[in-house]
């Protein structure tokens, strides 16, 4: 577990842990509520084997992103971490079926969209 220091409404500081994810599979999702609204990010993350088999997760929303050679590390509103490796963007098979299920909701309209893979992570507008 890592802990972080965040600003809670004006001057007040809390403490916050951390939770450290690192998927094998995993995707950006641009989420748009409608028209006029800014969209946000979010992970949508899957493991293939081991205690997190066929298990996915998809975090808070993106605040902030570091882009590293080899993976990139997307920090969420709730404090956790997705130390996502660039070899592994992508569906798999579970993710597929609960993109396709959100993009069928009612209140999203249509209106989330995957991120190309070949995104530059840090200049997108979380």
């Amino acid at each position: 577990m890592f802990r972080y220091y965040s600003i809670i409404g004006i001057g007040k500081i809390g403490m916050t842990e951390m939770t450290d994810y690192s998927p094998d599979d995993w995707v950006v999702l641009k989420v748009k509520e409608g028209k006029g609204t800014f969209p946000f990010y979010k992970v949508l993350a899957g493991w293939r084997g081991g205690p997190w088999s066929a298990t996915w997760r998809i975090n808070s929303g993106i605040t902030l992103v570091f882009d590293h050679e080899d993976e990139v590390h997307f920090y969420g509103e709730s404090g956790s971490v997705y130390r996502c490796p660039k070899e592994g963007y992508g569906l798999s098979g579970i993710q597929e079926d609960i993109y396709n299920e959100l993009r069928k909701k009612q209140e999203f309209n249509g209106q989330i969209f995957l991120m190309p893979e070949d995104t530059d992570w840090s200049e997108v507008k979380y």
